[in-house]
């Protein structure tokens, strides 16, 4: 899943950077309100992490902005104000969370998640097909009673698949959810990491869940 943080604080940045990678998901990143709506207006991203206190616009004003200009990402707002005044300010703005400096990197994760899970069909931390499962929260993913380990990225490709099990996703989709802006469109990295999957969750299994249909993309089902 794609996220766009935005936060000003150097250090923190890459903090919270560094942990939405390893937890599996595609991080675009900026500094500056400014910066946040080029990148809202240049893709579509799954969550946003958004601070209050930014340069150019600050946060609550780009939120305001991308809201009317038809944005539905979820939002998770940063700040280090904390008064009920502000609280309300914020959720009003568009916000679908809060979370007050500082806080446990834990905690932000839980609420990613939690925002992700209210995008979707799937309102629990299991994503299931057939007798695979993913748990988003202890981050496991087990197929007929096998531990399968994969990659942060193989992590995140599952993740989206399964999301929108059933469902024919196109390479560039895909890539739009899986990858950052840094995203080469002329490459075969998709069809080269939808080979690892493969090997990793249906090889020397009974019947595979992952499925090319040609000149579409691929989706995960069951098939008879």
């Amino acid at each position: 899943m794609r996220i766009l943080l935005v936060e000003d604080d150097p250090s923190l940045h890459k903090l919270i950077q560094k942990r939405l990678t390893e937890a599996g998901y595609a991080v675009d990143s900026c500094y500056t309100g400014g910066d946040a709506l080029d990148y809202l207006n240049a893709a579509d991203y799954d969550c946003v992490v958004l601070d209050w206190m930014l340069p150019e616009k600050d946060g609550v004003s780009v939120l305001r902005e991308y809201r009317r200009g038809g944005g539905a990402a979820p939002v998770l707002l940063l700040t280090a104000k904390d008064s009920v005044s502000d609280r309300v300010a914020g959720l009003d703005a568009g916000a679908d969370d809060y979370l007050t400096k500082p806080f446990a990197f834990d905690e932000l994760l839980a609420r990613v998640r939690a925002m992700l899970r209210r995008g979707s069909d799937v309102k629990n931390t299991a994503l299931t097909l057939d007798d695979l499962t993913m748990d988003t929260a202890a981050h496991t993913v087990e197929r007929a009673g096998k531990d399968i380990h994969l990659t942060s990225r193989e992590y995140a490709l599952l993740e989206y698949l399964l999301r929108n099990k059933g469902l024919v996703v196109s390479r560039m989709q895909i890539a739009d959810h899986v990858w950052n802006l840094d995203f080469d469109c002329d490459s075969n990295i998709v069809d080269v990491y939808i080979r690892y999957l493969r090997n990793k969750i249906d090889r020397g299994f009974d019947r595979p869940l992952i499925h090319t249909v040609r000149g579409m993309g691929y989706v995960m089902r069951v098939e008879e």
